[in-house]
């Protein structure tokens, strides 16, 4: 079996665009991968585009391992976002053209089913007014969909210091949002790497009575040492790794031990097999895993496949229920959340398990995707 070539289709929203890659081969099997790029769309289809004449077409998809290396070092310069990116939409494609051709799903040839369900959490619920009325109605609505954890960052533009009155007000929103999910609820405190350390840590002890389950990207995500000041002096979970994008890079954060809970997006990180080691090293050092999930339905397809094979995996993102949900309807089999029990069932179809409808993609035609969180309103997910 050789890959024929890939066609790309862009679904587009206000706040986001999403990517779908089709991987075609000589023997009439589809594979999809997805990634979700904030401002760089055009620049990973153009790369994608060159990297199919260079790399993808002609090769064998089952050979997963020869054509990410290639596709990684074969251009001889560093790998960043835009490359780790369309090597993961292609390597997820070639796992699902794997799973179809063999019959079984992606997680029975990466080592086997550990778990039959994934729970979830939920995100981009908060696009209302920013008020504690509001929220703790949200947040309500949430959970009566069957979530058992969600997240937020309620520090509105805050950037390196938050003053007084702005911090009351975000431990208002917490307050609220606590109170309408009861004790039981997870909930997530996100802080988009927005703090110094120092402000970080009073944020982190002004909430830490309303049982954060994790504090995520306290810091900028470039300086490991500030990271390590905040672990030292809170006494809750750290999880951050979402703007890591090559699964090396990962070493300086394993060694500092300055987090709790690691974040690789599959999208971003070169897909499901890199994500996979990954998560193996991190087990060695005694951590989580919940990947960042921004994107759609194929890219939630396939983190859930890692999750079923995956021992120290801990929980799921999920915006697709609130932010958007109108998308789901381009991908066929789209996973769902159990009301019963706010987690997702293991796909037991072959490969993915979802398939890209493509003419109900273009519906949503790409779009001058915005996401600014430094700016008013930026939870709404509605830019200007």
């Amino acid at each position: 079996m050789r890959i024929t070539g890939i066609t790309t289709h862009v679904v587009g929203t206000p706040w986001r665009n999403l990517t779908y890659v089709q991987v075609h081969t000589d023997e009439g099997l589809t594979g999809v991968g997805e990634t979700r790029m904030l401002g760089h769309t055009d620049a990973l289809v153009g790369y994608l585009r060159e990297a199919e004449a260079n790399h993808i077409a002609g090769s064998d998809p089952f050979a997963v391992e020869d054509l990410v290396r290639r596709m990684k070092y074969g251009d001889y310069g560093r790998a960043g976002e835009i490359v780790m990116s369309g090597i993961a939409v292609i390597e997820m494609a070639c796992w699902d053209i794997k799973g179809k051709a063999l019959g079984v799903p992606v997680w029975q040839l990466l080592g086997g089913r550990v778990t039959d369900r994934v729970k979830a959490y939920a995100n981009g619920w908060y696009t209302t007014e920013r008020t504690p009325e509001a929220y703790h109605k949200a947040a309500q609505e949430v959970v009566a969909r069957g979530y058992h954890a969600l997240k937020i960052d309620p520090f509105g533009t805050g950037h390196f210091e938050l003053d007084a009155e702005q911090t009351r007000y975000a431990v208002s929103l917490i307050e609220a949002v606590r109170d309408a999910i009861g004790p039981d609820t997870e909930l997530m405190l996100e802080m988009h790497g927005r703090f110094s350390p120092a402000t970080a840590v009073r944020l982190a002890r002004d909430l830490a009575p309303f049982d954060p389950a994790w504090l995520e990207e306290p810091v900028p995500p470039e300086n490991l040492k500030a990271l390590e000041k905040v672990a030292a002096k809170v006494d809750m979970p750290i999880a951050t790794g979402e703007r890591i994008h090559d699964r090396i890079e990962f070493r300086e954060l394993f060694e500092s031990q300055a987090a709790d809970i690691i974040q690789p997006d599959l999208g971003h990180i070169g897909g499901i097999l890199e994500t996979r080691k990954l998560a193996a090293t991190a087990e060695t050092h005694y951590m989580l895993v919940a990947p960042h999930n921004v994107g759609g339905s194929v890219l939630t397809a396939a983190s859930l496949q890692l999750a079923a094979c995956t021992p120290n995996f801990k929980i799921l993102e999920h915006f697709n229920d609130f932010a958007d949900a109108e998308i789901k309807k381009v991908v066929r089999g789209a996973p769902q959340v159990d009301p019963e029990t706010g987690c997702f069932e293991v796909s037991l179809a072959p490969g993915l398990g979802v398939e890209l409808d493509v003419d109900a993609a273009a519906e949503f035609p790409q779009q001058r995707a915005r996401f600014d969180l430094w700016a008013e309103g930026w939870e709404r997910r509605k830019p200007e």
